[in-house]
Order: structure tokens, then sequence, then C-alpha cells
């Protein structure tokens, strides 16, 4: 692609990376539980944690803060660490697409889908979608596991090369799927859009709601709002509305 031509790609060894065990460091449980509680999102990148979520431009991290990256080649292998906030750079951004209701298809952007080659390495070659340019995210206990067509997990090699190798999936294959696709904010609470905010932002909403607009304009009752508020302690709140809203003509479930 035009935007990757004028950076040069060369295949990048981290001989510092270690798929071993990580070393686990005690800490008090105050700090665990919040770690554990506060959202995986680096750089506006978020943590995918279902295979519904899996969708538009995604990346793939294998390590702390470091992707999948496409070389010119057709090949892939692991990018240099970014920063905390930093989220992936361009040739480690894919675009899902899902093929069934447990497989997807993974292009880069060369426009070439990601699929697997006969020595079972992770190659990005293909014009279209067949049997090994699909994918099957796995997940289990908070994790998640990349598997290929051969049925086998993908990891990283001693050489930096991305492989399906392992028909069991460790740490080493280990995988998270970010996404940059805007989340729709679910709150913890059962209180409707339209109840959220002050009594006079709550009249208009539902104003918003149920009024007719032939005129194309914002008919509110304009008269004292603190009614509403003793209505609203009073658990009432929305039978004073519908009395406000009574005496307004243009809307379509008042009288």
């Amino acid at each position: 692609m035009a935007e990757y031509s004028r950076v040069k790609s060369t295949k990048l060894v981290l001989k510092g990376l270690n798929k071993g065990k990580k070393k686990k460091h005690k800490d008090k449980k105050g700090n665990a539980g919040n770690e554990e509680s506060k959202p995986d999102v680096v750089g506006g990148w978020w943590c995918i944690s279902g295979f519904g979520e899996i969708t538009g431009t995604v990346a793939i991290e294998m390590q702390n803060n470091s992707y999948i990256h496409a070389l010119d080649t057709g090949l892939f292998t692991i990018g240099a660490p970014h920063k905390d906030d930093e989220g992936p750079d361009p040739p480690e951004q894919f675009t899902a697409i899902k093929v069934s209701d447990t497989r997807i298809a993974l292009k880069s952007g060369y426009g070439k889908y990601v699929g697997l080659n006969s020595d079972d390495l992770v190659v990005g070659r293909s014009d279209a979608i067949g049997s090994r340019e699909q994918w099957e995210p796995v997940f289990q206990d908070g994790k998640m596991a990349l598997l290929a067509a051969n049925s086998c997990f993908i990891s990283y090699s001693d050489s930096g090369d991305i492989v399906a190798k392992s028909k069991t999936a460790g740490d080493g294959e280990m995988v998270k799927i970010r996404s940059s696709v805007e989340r729709e904010v679910k709150h913890k609470d059962d209180i409707a859009d339209e109840d959220r905010g002050n009594v006079k932002s709550c009249e208009v909403n539902y104003v918003k709601k149920f009024q007719s607009f032939q005129d194309r304009r914002l008919r509110v009752n304009e008269e004292d709002p603190t009614t509403l508020k003793k209505a609203r302690m009073d658990g009432k709140f929305h039978e004073a509305l519908l009395d406000r809203r009574s005496k307004m003509k243009a809307d379509r479930y008042c009288k």
C-alpha cells in the first residue's frame, strides 16, 4: 500500500523476548483488585473479550505492548514494544471479517489475507479467503488464543516468525485482540438514558422522544420545573412529566 511504501520494513528479532513463564510478583490485595477492575485499554485500543466484539480494525498483541507486525515480504514478525499509552502502528493493524459463527479472516494493510503456508508459517499473500485464511479465536478463563487452519495455535519462533505449530495453548500462545471500534457505553444501573441528568434535561429528553414535531419545533412546558424535583423525590417523576406534556398539543401520547 502507498502508506507503507515510504517505510522499508525489515524483520525484527527481539532477543530480549522470553516465552517462558513470567515471574509472579506479590502485591497487596487492594492493588491486585484495582488492576483486575481497570479496563484493559491502550492508546484507545481495548481488549476484546468475546467473539461478538471482533469487527473492523483490530491488532493482535502477543506480548505486553508488542503486536504482530506485517512485512512487505508477506511475512509477519513481532513489532517493537510500544509505550504504555501508545497503540499499534499501521503495519500492525488488520481488518477483521467474520466468515462464520466461530471463525474470522484477517486482511493486512497491504490488502492481503492472513493465512498459513505448508510450513505452518503465518503469511499474508492471498487475495481471497480460503480454508487456510480462516482463524478461530478461543476464549477461556479471561484469556485468548488464536487457532489456525491446521488446528494449531499461533505463537512466535526463536527467529521472530509468526507460526502455528502448537496443538495446545500455553503462555506462549496467549494473545490479545485489540479493537479501535468505539464501544457503546454500558451503564451498571437500570436507569433509562432519558432519566439521566437534571429534571430539566430529562424533560427535554422525553419531549424529544414523544413529540410529533409537526412544525419541527421543540415544545417544552415553560412552567417552573420545581414541582418535578419534588415529584422525583416522591417517586412520581414520570406522572409529573406526563401531566406537563399533556398541556402541550404537539405530544402524540398526551391529550
